[in-house]
């Protein structure tokens, strides 16, 4: 699963990266958690926006909007076909801004747990595969929510994780987008694992585990003894 990312770079860079019609507005996150708002960039009239979503998908029938804590990942291999993502999938995909991730490693038999950064080795902003949904309460009130892709790990990640986030290239970007474009095969062929050629990854302190740390500390290598 991937449940902590970074996005560290400026406005500027991410809007050259993803091509949007305006500068978005978005400060450093080093320890990006669930249930907080996130970046996703997706169309509004045929460009491409961005926008802050809660992070963990709450289907548009869900009775109670809790549910979003269990879904912040979806699972590629069946994105299609799970209740909760199936229709989304075809209509209400999105890109969730990201430049790291996160991903831990059990150490031996038991419970503790080694923390790793991922990124890609030029330091670029990326897009997640996400997809995005309206939900509305009882009360009124309404809550724009998102989830992100997982497939199987290249092989940087696997020997700290056996599932990592979708990475999408950007030439993949403008189908992936458009809300009228739905070819099951091509889309799936998208949900694949990132080239570990192109990435880099190594460990950092435990200081991660705890989401209120939020500062550049979070991405510094663990130093050797």
């Amino acid at each position: 699963m991937c449940g902590r990312y970074s996005q560290t770079r400026s406005a500027e860079a991410v809007q050259q990266s993803f091509q949007l019609a305006t500068l978005p507005e978005i400060q450093p996150r080093y320890n990006i958690a669930p249930t907080q708002p996130v970046s996703v960039v997706g169309l509004r009239q045929g460009d491409r926006g961005h926008r802050l979503l809660t992070w963990g998908l709450i289907p548009s029938w869900a009775k109670d909007p809790t549910i979003g804590s269990r879904m912040i990942n979806a699972r590629s291999e069946t994105v299609s076909e799970k209740p909760s993502f199936r229709a989304a999938f075809k209509r209400r995909r999105c890109l969730i801004v990201a430049d790291g991730f996160y991903e831990w490693q059990r150490l031996g038999q038991g419970k503790t747990k080694q923390p790793y950064y991922f990124r890609l080795k030029d330091r670029q902003p990326f897009g997640f595969a996400g997809l995005w949904e309206h939900w509305s309460g009882p009360d009124g009130s309404e809550i724009q929510s998102c989830t992100i892709l997982t497939t199987a790990p290249n092989e940087l990640l696997e020997p700290v994780h056996n599932r990592m986030p979708v990475i999408l290239p950007a030439a993949d970007y403008d189908a992936w987008l458009d809300p009228t474009y739905y070819d099951p095969e091509h889309l799936q062929s998208m949900l694949r694992p990132y080239g570990a050629e192109t990435m880099t990854g190594y460990a950092i302190s435990t200081a991660v585990n705890n989401p209120a740390h939020d500062s550049p500390d979070c991405l510094e290598p663990l130093e050797e003894d």
